[in-house]
């Protein structure tokens, strides 16, 4: 990437784009300042077109304008794809039941000018804060709407035509890096074997709960290539700390049970060792193969200096091996990645 070092943590906008909850203009301000405030310099927030319809991009610039931050102290990272559109239904159609109270709803556009389309109506969101970092956001998503292998094909090379974009945006200089954000890594695999990328976004797919042995071997390769992974959703949508939503799903004791039982159990040998369930699923991701950040969110303010700590956490060898002997982390997991 051109000039960039990014740091351990980064800020993750799903809250802002209200996930789940509804927040107050107040309270998203609140938060913003603390990552102003407690933050190495420049910050890094990571949005979405897909976040409330643009409601994440709109209250980042908004929050910014607000806090006078200069442009030079924030870099943004803008996952392109989903573009802001009107809301015709009581509710938005892109995933229903997860963000509440939004007044847009927002569809997929991913092509050549579909993602140029992102790409300008995000930077008018941020309010004079244009993003330097972008890539696809959920090509997964996209290729899954194909309904026969022809028009797998077209997708593909809507997603490739996306990177040709993507790529002249680079070359001019309006953005520093490319990337690409999905929950699938095998598209993530597939991608990067076509264009070149600065950075990529795992999703709810290296966590403590989850670390499939191939994307280990992935995640080593791309290491090799200098390709720089922000690891993202450690937590899998809140359900390793405590909430009813896996992957952005509902869950419950009777549909998922074995969920339910593990986590159970890591709650116990967490507070065994003295240790918030968070931080060991932040030092977990941190600390998987090629990972140099990642994304963290919240809806606290008070929670964001806890979101910066929790990348020095120190978690002691020993429960690393109680969790292999009690089956809560793969056997075969390598030591050297705790």
């Amino acid at each position: 990437m051109q000039n960039v070092k990014l740091p351990k943590v980064i800020f993750g906008t799903s809250g802002l784009g209200n996930l789940y909850v509804v927040q107050s203009y107040t309270e998203k301000r609140a938060i913003v300042a603390q990552c102003l405030r407690h933050a190495e310099l420049p910050v890094v927030f990571d949005s979405a077109g897909k976040y409330g319809a643009g409601l994440a991009l709109e209250s980042l610039g908004q929050c910014l304008k607000d806090l006078a931050a200069h442009p030079s102290n924030v870099l943004i990272s803008n996952k392109l794809g989903w573009l802001r559109t009107e809301l015709k239904t009581p509710e938005p159609t892109f995933e229903p039941g997860v963000w509440k109270d939004l007044k847009y709803d927002a569809i997929q556009k991913i092509s050549y000018h579909g993602i140029l389309e992102c790409y300008n109506q995000g930077n008018e969101l941020l309010n004079g804060y244009d993003a330097s970092l972008v890539s696809v956001h959920d090509p997964d998503e996209y290729m899954a709407g194909a309904v026969n292998k022809v028009q797998k094909e077209e997708r593909f090379q809507d997603i490739l035509g996306a990177y040709v974009a993507l790529n002249e945006l680079k070359s001019s200089g309006k953005v520093k890096g490319i990337g690409i954000g999905s929950k699938d890594w095998r598209m993530i695999e597939r991608v990067s074997l076509e264009v070149p990328l600065d950075w990529v976004m795992i999703a709810n797919s290296m966590t403590v709960h989850s670390h499939p042995p191939e994307l280990v071997v992935f995640m080593e390769q791309l290491e090799k290539k200098g390709i720089d992974i922000i690891n993202s959703a450690v937590f899998n949508g809140g359900f390793l700390i405590g909430s009813d939503f896996y992957n952005y799903q509902a869950v419950s004791p009777e549909s998922h049970s074995e969920l339910y039982q593990w986590r159970a159990r890591f709650f116990i040998l967490c507070a065994q060792y003295q240790l918030k369930p968070a931080q060991v699923c932040a030092q977990f991701g941190l600390n998987s193969p090629g990972v140099t950040s990642i994304a963290l969110s919240t809806t606290n303010p008070d929670r964001v200096v806890d979101n910066i700590v929790m990348a020095s956490v120190k978690v002691p060898s020993g429960f690393w091996k109680d969790m292999k002997e009690q089956g809560l982390i793969d056997e075969n997991y390598a030591y050297k990645y705790l």
